[in-house]
This record gives C-alpha cells, structure tokens and sequence, in this order.
C-alpha cells in the first residue's frame, strides 16, 4: 500500500465516498478535533458524523503505521540481499500488519537458533537437496555422509540429516501461507481448554472453569477475561486444544509432493516444527488476540455506558439534599443550591438508637423547611439502605412534598481525597465532600462526573483486567464526545469541564477560570482572545461549544459558531426578524413558529450557504439554550421504599438500568439489590448484543421471573412484559 491508496481503502471499508476520506483526513493532519470537524465542518466531509471521523482518524494512524513498517521491512531484507520482485509485491500488497510481519519472518533478526546453527555448520544445501524432493532411490543418510565435518562437530550422517531437518523445520514453520492456513485452522476449529489447578476459597468464583472447553470463535469477551483472570491468579490452567494429527497433515499435504525417499524427513520435520516452533507461536498469537478482542469488546461496553450515564437528564432548577451513607461515622450531609453551592452540611445519624433517629428527623425536616428542599440524593453504599428507609418514612409520616431517588455513589470517595476537590472545597473535610458530589451529580451528572477518573464511575466490565492505556483513552474521548455535545456555560464550568472542551487543554483551561474570575465573567465568546495561550486557531476549535448565558450578542448562547454569526444574522433577516427578537419571548415564538415550517433546501439557495450549516442555525435558533439531555428520560425518582420480601415473582415493576455488559443488564427497581435481565429475557427479536436493545440510565418496564433471597438476586425479564402487553 502507498499512501495515495489510504482514502480509497478507507472509502470501501466504511462505505463512503473517496472524497470524504479525503476533506477528513486534511481536516485532521490541519489540526482540528474530531468534535470540531463532526459538528462544524459537515459542508466539507459530507456530512460524516463523528463515528465516522474517529473510524478515520484511527484508520489512517493504522494505515500510515503499516506504511511506514512495510518501508522498513523492505530497507532491511534488501540490506541482506535477498529481496525478490515477487516478494516486494506481496510487501506492498498487505494490508494488515499480521500478514506483514508473516512476510518477514524468514528473514527477520533472531537468537541463535538451531536452524541457524545447522546453516553456520553448512547443512544448508542438503536441506535444501531434500526439499527439492527430486531423488526417489536410495537412502537419505547416503546424502547427508557428504557433510560429516568432525571441525563443525557433524560427527555422523544422523548429525547432519538431524541439522538439516531443524533447516527445513523453520523453513516450513515461516512460510506466510503455512501460517495463515493454520490460523485459520485454530480459529475455525480449536477450542480453549481449562482445568482447575487450586481448591480453595478463591477458586470458588471459578468453579465453571473446572473442567471448561469452548470453541474458539464462540467464546464471548466476558468470559475470556474471566479465563485470564483465573490464569492470572494461577487458579486455572489454559491450553488451545486442537487434533495436532489433523494439523501436521494439512501442512504436509502442502510441502511433501511425489515419492522422493526424503518424504518421511520432511515429514518428521514438520512434526517437529509444528510441536517446538509454529503450534506454541499460534497458541500465544490467538490467545493474545483473543484477549485484545475481548479487551476492545469490555472497553467498548465501558465506554458506551458511560457516555449514556453523563448525558443523563439533569434534574436542574432543585435544592437538593445529598446523603453519603454510613453506619460508624454517621450519615454525611450538604444541601446544595440549584446553582451548585453548598448552603448548608452535617452529620445524623439514622442505624444507631432511637434518640438519634428522632434527633436525625428533626434536622431533616428543619433543613427541608430552612432550604426549600425538593430533592434528596442518597448514596448506594454502605448503610443506603436503611438511609433509604428513614428517609422514606421521613416522607410519609410528615406528607413531604420531596421525592428522593438513589444515587450511584462510584468514585465520590476518589472525588472527596482528590486534589481537585480540596481546591473546590477547602473549607470543608473529605465525608462532606462525597456529600457534595452525590447531591451534585444528579443537579448536572456531566459536571460533577468529570472531575472523577471515568474508571472509578464503575459501568463497565472486568475494567482492571483490560489494557488500562487504551482503557483511558477510550474514557477520555468518551467524555470529550459527551462534554461538547452538550456544550459548556462559560461563566460557570470548572476546568474539569473546560480541558474537555474541543480545542481547550488543561493549562488553557486553567487560564480560562483565572482570566473569569479576575474579570467576575466572560461578556462574550470574542473575549476568549484575551485569554493567554488561547489564540485564533483554539478559539476557532472550541467557541461553538462554549455558551455563555445574558451575552449582548444572544447567539453566544447558542450552538452557532462566531464563523457562522453573520450568515444567522442573514438568516434572521430573510424571515423577517433580528438578533434582539431571540430575547424577546413574544418574538421568539413567532420565529419558532416560522422555523418549523421553512424550506432550509431553499433557504440555503438564496443565501448561498451550505445546506446542513443552515438546518444546524434553524435548530440552534428554534431553541436558543437547549440542553440536548432534554430529551432524554429524567433520573427515576420515589416517595416509599421497597423491600425484597415486598416483591414477588410475576410482578411487574419499573427500574433504571444501572450498568450493562455482554451477557445482560442490571437494573435498579428500588431495592438494595440491582435485578439482572439476563440476555436470553431481553428480547424476541435478534440483537448482537445487550447495549443494542438498552443503554444506561433507561427507564423501563421490567417483569421479576425469580427472587433469591439467600443469595441476594433477582431475575428480571423484559421480553416477557411484551408478551404481557402483546396478548391484551
């Protein structure tokens, strides 16, 4: 492959047009971000959305990383002379860095090896005498007597047949055919194996892999890294069986030819070489393949899930109660403004005697009163459920008009010790902290969870087990999509947020919050100039993300673009209104009105202008200030409890989905315990996968098929309240 070939190859695999590749590409080596060019650049890619930019960039690393080895390799085998036409074809041909490196095998550096030691020796000739397989009389040791060298230590005519064979052995195990067919043989037919080595009180998580085979190409990601896991911990011994007879012949049907009198050499070398060099070579290369898919798949799942859990719906406008559960240090509180400030906190304590419950009770209820409190946020970790319970009775016994809901905890106790926090919060101590961050993460789930490590929120799938390198990455592109979908209210964000912003780093964004708070607030989004280090090019990245709430100029607090100002300017002419109707609510309802029913095809004609900038505008103008998580559903709230011995098996309840992964859902229904809907009750319907039926944070309709009450679980099902809905 040549470099000019990349966006064409690109082009077939994602199935777009040359030309997209193409704007793509020069948009990136360019230096804009992914965010940038998906959302403000769509004229020039064709509207490609940002899967399929990150497809791009990924693929051109890749493509341009094979390149660049496949010049390397081809620099060194022309070093050692041995560089055929045929074989610099077969180079620039490959497209994939496995069938690269095959090609190179033979001829790539090595230890000193016994193929190696026997050519030294000059056996080469007479191995390659015996492939040529042309002599079909006589005895094969009357050909190698030639080569006895008492100098080179060949003693007899066995030591030289027996260096040869280690020559022909090598030279059949690097063929770059011989290996790809036995791949495929492996992955098609080979099974992974394992065996419990340990009894003990460990081992007991893996007693399904006792005595455990699985064909390969059917072995799911989940339990692939529960194998590795139990190999890890040296519970489990893995092994890649396969009928090894059925293998040696396939590759003797492909060397041995005629009936030369060296067909049972060649055969013996390729037993041997299959045993000690390709067969534990393949082994080692499908396990650590099967291992990446599986890391790809679990990291994948990760970050789905998390993106889902920070566009969660906001529940804004609340004075919210947090509650950081506990037994011995009592249960932490703040109460948080609709803004995010902390205006009050404590300590009650609601599991020990009953003068601390009443003594409990009567602050909650004056701290309802003092606040205006709507909300209470409760903690999922130790202690929530009786939390749960006395704030559940709080509510009833006193008609309250709050509602309280609970909250996934992952990663407050990370926030609360984190520097981050100390620097947020420094007048108060680290249990008010987790407090703050419970009660803050449902005013605005996006802001407060990207101040923890993604890989502390806990919505993934053995996340310790996986690359962590490619983990954080994954984690960090996730968040970077997620906060500038939203966009970010300028005068506000932290520099958590901000650094998350498209073209903004961590320093910029540090400067961004200095510059605001010496100046009180940023007046508009041209001010960002005056920020340091934030020149013309990062303002052109990240301006369109940035919002900024009472600006002179209304679109500030919108998705457009300053690039794109005067053409909405234009726009709003054309329809008969001005910038100062958007903050006008008569008006503004009149242009919304005018907008739903307008032409952008013909629009777009008489202002000369790119068709999918001017539906972005109309969108942005018919609802300046929309949060996208709008529109999708509000974090489930409750007035009363629920508890396991409530619930009974043919009951229909509803529930959050809390985390999903390769084998089923869980689901929050209002209990301690998280319900399981495995995969075979999701649906009648064919799905690859679970995420392709949910996605986290969903409010759904579940049915209870089982309760466990000694082991603590609940099955759920959701293919079966369609059967119920479907029959009525």
């Amino acid at each position: 492959m040549i470099l000019a070939e990349i966006p064409n190859f690109i082009a077939r695999e994602l199935n777009v047009k040359p030309v997209q590749v193409n704007a793509t590409i020069k948009l990136l080596d360019e230096g804009n971000t992914v965010p940038f060019i998906s959302r403000y650049r769509k004229e020039v890619t064709g509207e490609l959305d940002e899967e399929k930019v990150r497809s791009i960039e990924e693929r051109v690393q890749y493509l341009r990383n094979l390149i660049k080895r496949q010049e390397d390799i081809i620099v060194s085998i022309q070093e050692q002379e041995k560089l055929t036409p045929e074989l610099k074809t077969a180079i620039e041909k490959t497209t994939k860095l496995q069938e690269l490196e095959d090609l190179y095998l033979p001829y790539k550096p090595k230890k000193r090896t016994r193929a190696q030691i026997a050519r030294e020796k000059g056996l080469e000739p007479l191995a390659e005498l015996i492939l040529l397989q042309k002599i079909v009389e006589g005895n094969p040791l009357d050909y190698a007597v030639q080569y006895i060298n008492e100098e080179k230590e060949i003693h007899t005519a066995e030591d030289a047949l027996s260096g040869a064979m280690d020559i022909i052995a090598e030279t059949v195990c690097e063929q770059a055919k011989i290996r790809a067919m036995l791949r495929r043989q492996l992955w098609q037919y080979g099974q992974i194996s394992t065996t419990l080595v340990t009894d003990n009180e460990e081992s007991k998580a893996f007693l399904m892999y006792s005595e455990y085979s699985e064909p390969v190409n059917r072995l799911p990601s989940h339990r692939i890294l529960a194998i590795n896991r139990g190999e890890k911990k040296s519970l489990l011994k893995v092994k890649l069986a396969t009928n090894h007879d059925t293998n040696i012949d396939l590759i003797a049907k492909q060397i041995i030819r005629g009936s030369s009198i060296f067909a049972d050499t060649i055969l013996a070398a390729i037993t041997d070489g299959y045993k000690r060099l390709l067969f534990p070579a393949l082994e080692r290369e499908i396990r650590t393949q099967l291992t990446e898919n599986a890391e790809k798949q679990a990291i994948r799942v990760f970050g789905l899930n998390l993106k889902q859990l920070l566009l969660q719906q906001p529940l804004a406008g609340h004075t919210v109660l947090g509650l950081d559960p506990g037994y011995r240090t009592g249960c932490k509180l703040a109460v948080i403004g609709p803004t995010g400030t902390v205006l009050d906190h404590g300590v009650i304590y609601v599991t020990a005697s009953d003068e601390q419950r009443k003594q409990a009770a009567e602050k909650i209820l004056n701290l309802i009163k003092k606040h205006q409190i709507t909300l209470i946020s409760i903690g999922n970790g130790t202690a929530s459920y009786e939390t749960e319970e006395f704030t559940a009775k709080l509510i009833a016994d006193h008609n309250l008009a709050v509602h309280y809901l609970i909250t996934n905890e992952a990663g407050a106790s990370v926030y609360s010790a984190s520097k981050l926090a100390k620097e947020e919060l420094p007048e108060y101590d680290v249990t008010i902290r987790g407090a703050v961050s419970i009660a803050r993460r449902i005013q605005d789930p996006l802001a407060e969870l990207v101040k923890i490590d993604p890989k502390s929120i806990g919505v993934g799938q053995y996340q310790h087990d996986v690359n962590q390198k490619e983990l954080t990455t994954t984690l960090t592109t996730v968040v970077e999509s997620a906060v500038n979908h939203v966009g970010v209210e300028l005068n506000t964000a932290s520099i958590e947020l901000l650094k998350h912003v498209s073209g903004i780093n961590a320093s910029v964004a540090k400067n961004i919050v200095a510059y605001r708070d010496e100046h009180q607030a940023f007046k508009s989004r041209k001010e960002l100039l005056k920020v340091a280090r934030l020149g013309q090019a990062a303002f052109t990245q990240c301006a369109g993300f940035l919002r900024i709430n009472g600006s002179d100029m209304p679109l500030d607090h919108t998705p457009v673009h300053p690039e794109s100002y005067d053409l909405a300017k234009a726009l709003l002419t054309e329809l008969g209104f001005s910038l100062e109707d958007l903050t006008n609510r008569n008006k503004l309802a009149d242009l919304q009105e005018k907008l739903q029913n307008i032409n952008a095809e013909e629009l777009a004609k008489t202002l000369d202008a790119g068709l999918p900038t001017i539906r972005d505008i109309i969108s942005a103008l018919a609802k300046p200030g929309r949060d996208p998580r709008e529109d999708l559903p509000a974090p489930l709230t409750r007035k009363s409890i629920v508890k396991l011995t409530d619930l009974t098996v043919g009951t229909i309840v509803k529930g959050t989905v809390h985390n999903i992964t390769d084998f089923g859902a869980f689901v929050d229904i209002g209990i301690k315990t998280a319900g399981l809907i495995h995969r075979s009750e999701l649906s009648h319907k064919y799905f690859k996968h679970p995420l392709d039926v949910l996605s986290v944070g969903d409010i759904i309709d579940v049915m209870i098929i089982s309760i466990d009450a000694e082991r603590n679980r609940i099955g759920l099902s959701l293919k079966q309240v369609e059967d119920q809905v479907s029959s009525k």
